[in-house]
């Protein structure tokens, strides 16, 4: 079973800056692509960026120009850099690894923009 872990999230103040990691267990040639998603109280869990095994990306609209995903380029590890953040980003983000087709969640990690 694929083992999904993400760290790096915390409170931090509207307009700073936060950097999440993820790393799956599995041989990087066997991930097909993997997806941070995030979820706020209340509201469904939506796409926030996803990369390739190819590299390619993308984002949802309300990330846009903010949020970079990123890879490791011989590890197992995806990040995300999340820039100018504001109130609304406030959620629990979860990794979404997919492997040779079959998909693993993280357990999430919180991310709170407060004063």
């Amino acid at each position: 079973q694929v083992q999904v872990v993400e760290s790096g999230g915390g409170l931090v103040q509207p307009g700073g800056s936060l950097r999440l990691s993820c790393e799956a267990s599995a041989r990087l040639s066997t991930i097909y692509f993997m997806d941070w998603y995030r979820q706020a109280p209340g509201k469904q869990r939506e796409l926030v960026a996803r990369i390739t095994t190819g590299g390619s990306t993308i984002y949802g609209d309300s990330v846009k120009g903010r949020f970079t995903i990123s890879r490791h380029n011989t590890k197992n590890t995806v990040y995300l850099q999340m820039n100018s953040l504001k109130a609304e980003d406030t959620a629990v983000y979860y990794c979404y690894a997919d492997v040779s087709g079959r998909g693993s969640w993280g357990q999430g990690t919180q991310v709170t923009v407060s004063s």
